[in-house]
């Protein structure tokens, strides 16, 4: 009986020990208890806030240059590269020695030679209307004959018998009118529709009619050019500068037509005939600027005019005799000729026996970017032998979207970084705007043009990293973004008061980056802006303000909505 009297006492002291220990665990000390939300704020303080565009690109130079063989008044046509005095990577100075040629060969320099010295006879022979053959037993005191170089009209003869001529001064010209020219400025449109080949119709006010040309060449490379030089009807718009294509046209002169009048252009659809009625009217009219075949004949030497062979507008073949002169300078001419002559047998012959160096110089400073050729190879003439750079400025091209390039402007300030060298910024500027995107994926992509202010160590093809600057505030207020929240298209914050209870405030946001935003109205420096709370927390993370041994409904908890803490949204 006693045994078990006992044992009912064990019992009830462990479950009343077991019940009193469950009932500490379960339910907290009143300090512990939760009232309300917690919450982060941050108090708003003055910073600077910039904000800008981000793209990746490649690096170019602004600057390069070709290294090449030397050509023109030299020996050999033929080179072989005897040193290479400087490496690729390695900086060079203009005019600097980077490779020491030798010509071997001397034969095309010979055959040149020889051409000059038949040229410069045959040019003797002309002046003096003798056969080549003559040359060795000629007179200077004989003096010139002039002659006309094409075939024309004489136009514009100024010499008469006993006058003296000055050295330079036109004797006449010769003209041959059967074909005139003219350049014609189009517009973009017109451009497009043009070809080198191309036919076209001239309208003239002088006479009516249509004459029927050519576009012998166009020039891809639009001009700028002011209207009133287009057309000169423009009044004050005319100093407006538009971009023009240059289009050389040609055609056969039906007699009437002389230099300096005025023509309407019409462009003739590719497959028609030349017809004004299918043609398109250029937007700006044509002068005449000659005639596609003329020469001016000048004196070359003063001399007095001792016979004149022709008349003004006089039809004469090329070759026919024009003005004959004599006098003392006349016979200087023909002796300095002469002595040409005989400098170029003696050159001939030292070439026979000469072996002459060359070098390749550098064209500008900058550092050497490769090398076509090694050591004992051969080269030619004017080949291209290896590049130069400048890394003083480069150029760096980077595409954005059709979002971001609203905040690029034509010179906006540019900070460029590369992986290449850390810890390193460079400064740069916009340069140039794309005015038309490419879609790439879906995405309207503007391509942008950007200066870079090189250093030394910039290599062409590197990334880097290209931060356009769109905008700068200094010593404004500042809240993070996560803090900033939309009601109804009105940002507002809130805000902790003294209280601990949050007030709701109307802002007014200025630039805003990645992270923070300008508050230009609303809050004031020192005020916490509340980022965040206990409420934003998912249902399974929130506090619970009431001491239940068992869980609770939701109508039975306290504390906020649980909206989700999304930055800049609350």
């Amino acid at each position: 009986m006693f045994q078990r009297l006992m044992m009912i006492c064990l019992i009830l002291a462990v479950v009343l020990g077991g019940g009193y220990y469950a009932y500490q665990q379960l339910v907290p000390p009143p300090e512990e208890v939760v009232t309300g939300p917690v919450f982060s704020t941050h108090k708003v303080a003055r910073g600077d806030i910039s904000v800008g565009v981000e793209a990746m690109g490649s690096l170019s130079p602004a600057l390069a240059g070709g290294l090449e063989v030397p050509h023109g008044q030299m020996p050999g046509g033929n080179f072989v590269i005897n040193r290479i005095l400087v490496k690729p990577g390695e900086t060079v100075s203009q005019g600097q020695v980077v490779a020491v040629l030798s010509a071997p060969e001397l034969a095309p320099r010979i055959k040149t030679l020889e051409e000059q010295l038949d040229s410069q006879k045959e040019a003797l022979a002309k002046l003096l209307d003798l056969p080549e053959t003559q040359l060795d037993n000629i007179d200077p005191i004989r003096g010139i004959t002039l002659r006309a170089p094409i075939a024309g009209r004489v136009t514009g003869l100024a010499p008469k018998v006993g006058v003296e001529l000055k050295q330079g001064q036109i004797v006449a010209r010769i003209v041959d009118d059967s074909h005139f020219r003219l350049t014609a400025r189009l517009v973009q449109s017109e451009f497009e529709m043009a070809r080198a080949g191309g036919k076209v119709v001239l309208r003239f006010p002088q006479f009516g009619g249509v004459v029927p040309a050519v576009i012998k060449d166009i020039n891809p490379n639009p001009v700028p050019t002011k209207i009133s030089e287009l057309d000169l009807n423009q009044g004050e718009a005319g100093e407006e500068l538009i971009f023009v294509y240059w289009a050389e046209i040609e055609g056969k002169n039906p007699g009437l037509i002389r230099p300096g009048m005025v023509a309407q252009v019409g462009l003739v659809p590719v497959g028609q005939a030349p017809d004004e009625f299918v043609a398109r009217q250029l937007r700006f009219p044509a002068k005449i600027e000659g005639y596609v075949d003329e020469e001016t004949v000048l004196n070359r030497a003063d001399a007095i005019v001792s016979q004149v062979f022709v008349r003004e507008m006089a039809l004469v073949q090329a070759g026919d005799p024009l003005v004959s002169l004599a006098g003392r300078d006349a016979q200087k001419n023909i002796e300095e000729r002469l002595n040409k002559i005989q400098e170029l047998i003696i050159e001939l012959q030292q070439l026979n026996a000469k072996k002459e160096q060359l070098e390749i110089r550098a064209p500008m400073d900058g550092v050497l970017a490769q090398l076509a050729k090694q050591a004992g190879q051969t080269v030619q003439q004017g080949e291209w032998f290896g590049a130069v750079y400048n890394t003083a400025e480069m150029h760096m091209w980077v595409q954005v979207d059709d979002v971001d390039v609203l905040l690029v402007r034509h010179g906006s300030p540019v900070e460029i970084t590369l992986d290449a060298l850390p810890g390193k910024t460079l400064e740069g500027k916009v340069a140039q705007i794309d005015a038309m995107g490419r879609q790439e994926g879906g995405i309207a992509m503007f391509g942008v043009h950007i200066t870079v202010v090189g250093v030394p160590e910039l290599r062409p093809g590197m990334q880097a990293q290209a931060r356009i600057t769109a905008g700068k505030a200094r010593d404004v207020l500042l809240v993070p973004l996560e803090a900033i929240f939309d009601d109804g298209g009105q940002a507002r914050v809130e805000i902790l008061q003294p209280d601990g209870n949050p007030k709701v405030a109307a802002v007014e946001l200025g630039l805003m980056s990645h992270r923070w935003a300008e508050v230009k109205s609303g809050v004031n420096e020192g005020d916490l802006v509340i980022t965040g709370s206990t409420a934003d927390l998912l249902p399974s993370q929130r506090i619970q303000s009431r001491n239940n041994l068992l869980p609770g409904s939701p109508g039975q908890q306290q504390g906020g909505t649980g909206r989700p803490a999304i930055p800049g949204v609350r």
